[in-house]
């Protein structure tokens, strides 16, 4: 997989994860992907629900201690 960006959005909590997300995705081109980490476990629901409404589309997603990682394609 080739990341494009990556945002630390570790120790944030709902809502700025999503609105870092967001602001991060505004900087790619279609086809690029950003990798999202954060700690924030209402991600879980909330960046699906985003990417989905957004139709980006999420290549992976996994858990490694307590950080969550979104990897995340942009329409």
């Amino acid at each position: 997989m080739n990341i494009t960006k990556t945002l630390d959005a570790k120790g944030l909590t709902c809502p700025m994860p999503i609105v870092k997300t967001k602001k991060a995705m505004d900087t790619l081109n279609s086809g690029e992907i950003l990798e999202v980490l954060t700690t924030d476990k209402g991600a879980l629901s909330d960046i699906p629900a985003w990417v989905k409404s957004g139709g980006h589309t999420i290549l992976e997603q996994k858990t490694e201690e307590e950080t969550l990682y979104f990897y995340i394609q942009k329409a």
